[in-house]
């Protein structure tokens, strides 16, 4: 049997180790000893509330040092951590709190609005539920899909799956090293920027740094004052900074990685471009962690890179499969995704021949019958996309295929349907166009593909052109 233990004694490990060296850099600097007087402080804290081992715990807490140091504190302890965002609604944090049921609540008491950037402290605010119980299993680490098409899934990381993972990471030549300081721009929340930002530096000590100004402007003297050695975050981040004008010599930065999301080729050529750095990829799952990298960007999209060390994968029916020792989902309701010791990702992939490096063309559940022929929605997007006046698209589907865009100036509905028709079949072609000034993205930055929610984002409904 797999040891439910290893994780927490990983931590214990990595908390005891180091004096004086830096362990992350926000306003203020916190040293690794310091770090241990924190945890040592906040699980102390943690105790007052009868908070023990076994103990079930819903985090959802603003970014912060405050936050990471509480989630150190629980897993040392023994508590089972329930990860919510604090983006989300009181409506969708009220339905995750029934359906998981923890017997406590710990926010910063700002939830439900816009993602905050990273600050050093916030606010602990920890509330008994009457009806919460126990944790039911041994998983460390309860986290939630980013529900792009839909509902959250409910996943849990098994002690030996997060340690496993720490391992890969540490495995890849490119990570960063001792010593070497990070950006880390991906949100904690998520397993990228969790596992592969902040477990992965208190593994190897390399101190972490967080901005308080997620401009562009600020990011690029951050890098440059910092003498960041690597950048860590998602595309919107990295097409953020390749629109940065006057970026001064970097002769420190060596890595820059997104994840998340599949990287835009243009924002990998632009950064590339400005910053002489190539933008690598960092492909996983919630329920997996890391499956595939391309670190250094030496493929760039849309390949994501070679397997990691230690994971098997194939591909079968055109969609890359994962195997795992057990389901990862704590809830029946996906258990179709889960078969034989093999999970299906719905990614749609094929393998680069003698590399082996994994190229990944989209969705699987992307494709819809129209009348009785399959149209793939990424396509059309795609198509979409390329018009000049479109800076950003999503295509999903009810009764018709419809187009949510954000365009640069004005562009006529019949413009673009004009350019669809010159590119793309009649049956492929939107019935609908419906324009916003932003998109709405998960929790994790990326574009939500369920119609009701974007609708719902919009606030009106669509206009339907005839084609």
């Amino acid at each position: 049997m797999a040891d439910s233990t290893q994780f927490r004694t990983w931590l214990e490990t990595r908390l005891t180790e180091g004096g004086d060296d830096v362990w992350a850099v926000g306003k203020a600097t916190v040293t690794r000893r310091e770090l241990r007087e924190r945890v040592s402080f906040e699980r102390a804290a943690l105790a007052s509330r009868n908070i023990t081992e076994g103990s079930a715990v819903a985090v959802q807490m603003m970014p912060s040092f405050t936050l990471i140091s509480i989630l150190f504190a629980l897993w040392s302890t023994g508590a089972q951590v329930q990860l919510l965002d604090p983006r989300l609604t009181k409506p969708e944090t009220t339905r995750l709190l029934e359906l998981c049921g923890p017997q406590f609540h710990i926010t910063s008491g700002d939830n439900g609005g816009v993602f905050s950037s990273f600050r050093d402290e916030t606010p602990v605010e920890v509330l008994r539920l009457p009806s919460g119980r126990p944790a039911e299993s041994d998983h460390p680490l309860v986290q939630f899909s980013s529900g792009s098409t839909g509902l959250a899934k409910v996943i849990g990381r098994t002690s030996p799956s997060l340690c496993a993972e720490i391992e890969r990471f540490a495995r890849l030549p490119e990570m960063p090293r001792t010593g070497e300081p990070v950006l880390l721009l991906s949100s904690i929340m998520h397993s990228f920027g969790l596992v592969g930002g902040i477990l992965h530096s208190l593994d190897v000590g390399s101190p972490l740094h967080f901005s308080s100004r997620p401009h562009a402007r600020d990011l690029v003297r951050l890098l440059a004052e910092r003498e960041i050695a690597a950048v860590f975050g998602v595309p919107l981040h990295f097409g953020l900074l390749a629109r940065a004008r006057d970026v001064p010599e970097l002769p420190a930065l060596r890595l820059a990685v997104s994840g998340g999301e599949l990287l835009d080729p243009a924002v990998y050529q632009d950064f590339k471009t400005g910053f002489g750095v190539a933008v690598g990829q960092a492909y996983g799952m919630t329920e997996t962690g890391i499956i595939a990298t391309d670190l250094d960007g030496r493929y760039g999209p849309p390949t994501v890179g070679e397997v990691v060390p230690g994971l098997r994968t194939e591909v079968r029916e055109d969609t890359l499969r994962v195997q795992l020792p057990q389901t990862p989902y704590l809830y029946a309701d996906r258990a179709d995704r889960f078969r034989d010791g093999w999970l299906d990702t719905k990614d749609r992939c094929t393998v680069r021949a003698g590399s082996g490096a994994l190229e990944i063309s989209g969705r699987a559940d992307s494709l819809v019958a129209v009348g009785g022929l399959k149209v793939d929605l990424t396509e059309v997007e795609k198509v979409l996309g390329e018009h000049p006046g479109v800076e950003e698209a999503v295509v999903v589907f009810g009764d018709a295929i419809e187009a949510h865009v954000v365009t640069v100036g004005k562009v006529s509905r019949g413009e673009l349907l004009g350019w669809c028709r010159e590119r793309l079949a009649s049956y492929k072609l939107p019935r609908s166009f419906h324009y916003a000034s932003r998109l709405p993205r998960t929790s994790n930055g990326k574009v939500v593909r369920n119609r009701e929610q974007l609708h719902i984002a919009h606030g009106r409904r669509p206009t339907t052109p005839s084609p």
